[in-house]
């Protein structure tokens, strides 16, 4: 249950720490740009994210909203999607369910380090004392915080899933899918043959993680038994090859971390990409077709015209 409640944690803070942009789109005034032209591109200047452009959007000043910004923003301003779509009713479920999952969380856990603390003490005046730590309200205080951290994740959700929901395909909202739960993106985009291929990449690299973690905690704690001076070592491993153990499955546990991130960001950019590339045509006719052209050279001073063969591929 700890390492749930570890992981929903970390997902949460990478979605509010990651710098999201899935609002900006891919203009056909990108390929036609005129280079020559004197005016200067303002766009570039403009600033991934802002909270004036959240709240401008949340409110509906602005004629067009972007499923990027409003994310974004709600990560931190929770709510915020449910009042673009002006669905308040959720709003009280939202942060009831939060603030209580929360509240008893801090509640539970506060029990747990007040038993544990009086068993420390009472370990000192008594080895064999009867007083007990309190493990039961530990487990209460991680499902608790879990409980708040699925009910945040639930909100970030419904806004996903409610924005501009007749428009498909969407390529924020396909990113912002695969960035809530892997593999939904690929979902969303009917390429279902992929789930299968990313899970099984996370499951396994979350398999090698967890064993060279457990492996790391073993060698540890055998090299500081080995190293202690004041109490006599008699284990078959040495300190030495302790120590190299040691090292190497911090090593692979710190790899197993960057292939989790690695895969989970891969199938990520993968729902975004194939999201856009649905507007593309793709058909299985290939053609050449070859036609006369006139071509009209168009300088400065002077105009001057000339034949030529026009060729076009169609794939």
């Amino acid at each position: 249950m700890r390492k749930a409640a570890a992981y929903i944690l970390t997902v949460l803070l990478c979605m509010v720490a990651l710098p999201v942009s899935v609002s900006a789109q891919f203009k056909s005034e990108a390929f036609s740009q005129d280079y020559g032209s004197d005016g200067a591109d303002t766009t570039a200047s403009q600033p991934m994210f802002s909270v004036k452009d959240y709240c401008r959007q949340v409110f509906h000043k602005d004629s067009i909203a972007h499923i990027g910004t409003l994310f974004a923003g709600s990560t931190v301003f929770i709510g915020g999607q449910q009042i673009y779509q002006k669905q308040y009713w959720k709003l009280p479920i939202i942060y009831g369910g939060i603030g209580a999952g929360a509240g008893l969380g801090f509640y539970y856990r506060k029990q747990y380090r007040t038993s544990l603390d009086a068993y420390n003490a009472a370990l000192e005046l008594d080895p064999e004392t009867t007083v007990t730590v309190d493990k039961r309200a530990r487990t209460a205080s991680t499902i608790a915080f879990a409980a708040a951290g699925a009910v945040y994740w639930g909100g970030l959700m419904d806004g996903v899933i409610n924005f501009d929901r007749g428009t498909y395909p969407l390529a924020g909202r396909a990113t912002l899918y695969s960035l809530l739960c892997p593999g939904l993106g690929q979902a969303y985009n009917k390429e279902y043959w992929k789930i299968p291929l990313y899970w099984t990449a996370l499951v396994t690299s979350y398999h090698f993680w967890d064993h060279n973690r457990t492996n790391f905690k073993r060698f540890r704690s055998i090299y500081l038994e080995a190293v202690d001076t004041e109490v006599k070592y008699t284990g078959p491993i040495s300190s030495s090859t302790a120590s190299y153990y040691r090292d190497y499955y911090r090593r692979m546990r710190d790899y197993s971390v960057l292939a989790m991130a690695a895969f989970y960001l891969i199938q990520v950019i993968d729902a975004n990409i194939f999201a856009y590339m649905q507007d593309f045509e793709v058909s299985d006719d290939l053609s050449l077709h070859v036609s006369p052209t006139v071509i009209n050279t168009d300088m400065q001073f002077a105009s001057s015209y000339g034949l030529g063969m026009s060729v076009g591929f169609r794939f």
